[in-house]
Parts: C-alpha cells; sequence; structure tokens
C-alpha cells in the first residue's frame, strides 16, 4: 500500500544515477516504491528539487553548544536535532581523551539515548577517539591521558556501551596495537588509526591486521614523503582501507583532496568533526579537557593547532563539487552509501532504493539543506525553521 502523498522530487539520486520527475512512496518508515511522475506538470508543487539519502556523520563530536562528552540525553537530543538541520539522518556519538571514567558516562549515555530516541539524526553508536594515541601528533587530546589499548580494557567499554561501541581509534605504533585491533575486529568493532607518528610499515600491518582505515587523513599523522609514504602513504595506497576526510578547505587543501580522490575514490568518507562550537558564534568554547576558540568558524587550540571543526557534511559536499571537482553524485555518495558500507548499515541507510528506509534529504540548486526525512519522518524544514 503506497503513501497518498509521496515525496515528489525533480531530480532523485540512486545508486544508478539520477531520476527526474519521481515519487518515493513510503509505509512504516520503509521505501516502497520509486516511481516516475506522468504529464509533469513543473507549475506543480514539489518536496524536492533534489532528493539525495540522508548523510551518514560516522565522526562528530558535537555541534549547537553541545557535546558527546556533555554525557545528557540533552545534549545529544540538541546534536541530534542540529544534524538533522544540516541533511544527516544518522550519526556516530564521538568522544575524546579525557579521564575514563568521563569517557564511560559519555558511553553509558549514548546506550540510554539510543533506548529513549532522539528527534532529529538517528543515533547509531559510539565513535572512541581517544585515549589510545602517541604524543607527537596529538592534536588536541591531551596526552597525559594516553593509555595502551589493552584487551581487557576494550572488554570492559564494549560492556559499558552494550554493543553500540561502534569504532575505536588508535596509534597503530603502541606496542599493543595489533593485539587490540584483532581482539575488536573479534568483537565486531571497527578500528580506525589516528593521531599518530607510524610510519609506512607499521601503518600497513595494523591494516592488514585488521584495521578499517584513517582517522581525518593528513590531520594528526605522518604525511606522504617521496622516501617516507608515512601513515598516510600507507592509508592511500592500501586496497581497502577507509579515509576519512574533513573537507572544509583549512584541514586539506582542495588539492590535496582531489588527490585523495584519485587515489581511493570509492573509499572516501566525508566526516564533520565537528564539536560544539558548530553552528554558534565565535568565541571560547570546550573541548574535551581543553578550552579552544573559534575565530571566522575555525576552532584551534592555545598553540595554534586546529581542535575539531565547525563543518557540516552538506558543506563538506559542496566543498568536494565546488572547490575539488568531484560530481555531485559522487560527493554525495563519500557522505552517505560509502560511510554507510564502512559500518556494515548499507542494507538500511545510505542510497534511495526499495526496501531501504526512507532516510533522504531535500536540496536547492545551491546544495543548501531544504528538508531532511528520517526512517519516513519528516524530522526538519527550512521553512518550518
Amino acid at each position: 500500500m503506497k503513501t497518498a502523498q509521496p515525496i515528489r522530487a525533480r531530480r532523485l539520486l540512486t545508486e544508478s544515477g539520477w531520476l527526474a520527475h519521481t515519487a518515493v512512496y513510503i509505509e512504516q518508515g520503509r521505501i516502497t516504491a520509486i516511481e516516475p511522475i506522468n504529464a509533469v506538470d513543473d507549475s506543480a508543487q514539489w518536496d524536492a528539487d533534489i532528493l539525495i539519502p540522508a548523510l551518514i556523520d560516522t565522526h562528530v563530536h558535537g555541534g549547537a553548544g553541545a557535546d558527546v562528552m556533555d554525557g545528557s540525553h540533552e545534549a545529544l537530543e540538541t546534536l541530534s536535532q542540529y544534524l538533522a538541520s544540516q541533511g544527516v539522518g544518522a550519526f556516530l556519538a564521538t568522544t575524546v581523551t579525557a579521564p575514563m571514567s568521563d569517557i564511560e558516562v559519555a558511553l553509558r549515555q549514548v546506550v540510554r539515548s539510543q533506548a529513549q530516541g532522539v528527534s532529529g539524526a538517528e543515533l547509531l553508536g559510539s565513535y572512541l577517539e581517544g585515549p589510545y594515541f602517541t604524543p607527537e601528533n596529538k592534536g588536541a587530546h591531551p596526552e597525559s591521558l594516553f593509555r595502551d589499548p589493552t584487551p581487557e580494557e576494550l572488554d570492559h567499554l564494549i560492556t559499558v556501551s552494550k554493543g553500540s561501541l561502534r569504532v575505536v581509534a588508535l596509534a597503530p605504533e603502541n606496542p599493543k596495537a595489533l593485539t587490540a585491533i584483532r581482539y575488536l575486529k573479534s568483537r565486531g568493532v571497527n578500528v580506525m588509526l589516528g593521531h599518530t607518528n607510524a610510519d609506512y610499515d607499521t601503518t600497513r600491518a595494523a591494516l592488514d591486521a585488521g584495521a578499517n582505515g584513517l582517522v581525518h587523513c593528513f590531520n594528526g599523522m605522518k604525511g606522504v614523503h617521496h622516501r617516507e609514504p608515512g601513515t598516510v602513504g600507507a592509508g592511500l595506497s592500501h586496497d581497502t582501507a577507509a579515509i576519512e576526510l574533513i573537507a572544509d578547505g583549512h584541514h586539506v587543501h582542495p588539492a590535496v583532496m582531489n588527490i585523495c580522490c584519485r587515489c581511493a575514490p570509492d573509499r572516501l568518507v566525508l566526516i564533520s568533526d565537528a564539536m560544539r562550537a558548530a553552528g554558534m558564534p565565535d568565541g571560547q568554547y570546550q573541548l574535551g579537557e581543553m578550552q579552544v576558540t573559534m575565530k571566522d568558524g575555525v576552532v584551534r587550540t592555545a598553540v595554534g593547532g586546529l581542535a575539531g571543526s565547525t563543518l557540516s557534511l552538506s558543506r563538506a559536499i559542496k566543498t568536494m563539487v565546488n572547490d575539488v571537482g568531484q560530481p555531485l553524485e559522487k560527493a554525495v555518495e563519500m557522505a552517505s552509501l560509502i560511510p554507510a558500507r564502512l559500518l556494515g548499515i548499507d542494507d538500511r541507510l545510505g542510497s534511495i532504493a526499495t526496501g531501504k528506509s526512507a532516510s533522504f534529504v531535500a536540496l536547492n540548486h545551491d546544495y543548501q539543506v531544504m528538508a531532511t526525512w528520517v526512517n519516513g519522518r519528516q524530522v526538519w524544514s527550512a521553512s518550518a525553521s
């Protein structure tokens, strides 16, 4: 049975390409049919100029003044609503390096908020960024809190998270890294490599042991040199490594993003890495244990290092199209289907297809978000806001 009022789009993106003048029918939160609209009248009411799959932010710390480390349902609800306004339909709540007791509070709250439900973007689980890093490329992570990733501690965190822990980031040069990677993979948890000074061979060994890819590529790691390919070289030259990319023009130059597109076109995962200052005015903000400053939308530590971002995935897509030269459909894929595949949820999310969840985003011709649907429910509208 089709819905009485389908979502009508002038252009709709599927895995096979663009469809013109198309209706999407929904029942019980899933797409039941995708059909052309006959006898198109362009003066008719359209729900979307451009309809794309809802974006998936696999690495986001906060936004609209809220942060995952606040450890409250209110913070995750605020973040969920904010992300929906930016075209995100699902996200991983990402922690930072902090005392283990604070990390546990954040992980437990993700479990509770998943059970309680959030009203915007769907909360998929948690992403542990820290404390398993090394000092040389620590970024905004306090090195005094770094520690070894032992199977016993990882088992405890998985237990605390009740299976909602989806990703653990770590530095591959840690003596216990390979054991940790194999253990996490045996428990169904993805592993990303970052905030590291690892060389090519060490990074390659970690990837071959099962690590899934690189945390915000080029940032917080050893870059490429023609005689030492480094962490980045190992990731870009690997056959399967996922490459997280912060496409804001500050973290990575557009020309370098173009290189990434050429090396890993089907492995790039656009992330926001946004923190609580996203969507907020310039000023002082807290990021984990550290106070940071946002000026002109760029967040930095007291010593001038970048500290997360204020990026949205919808803006990242626009950057990839306008500054990097990627086709819109490819840029969208980097923020929807490719992250869905990385998390193993592409049977449900990541593209607009019959049988999948009715999670999609309406864009205008300037790629601005006009409306967001999550599991068949419209959770944000530019006109309503």
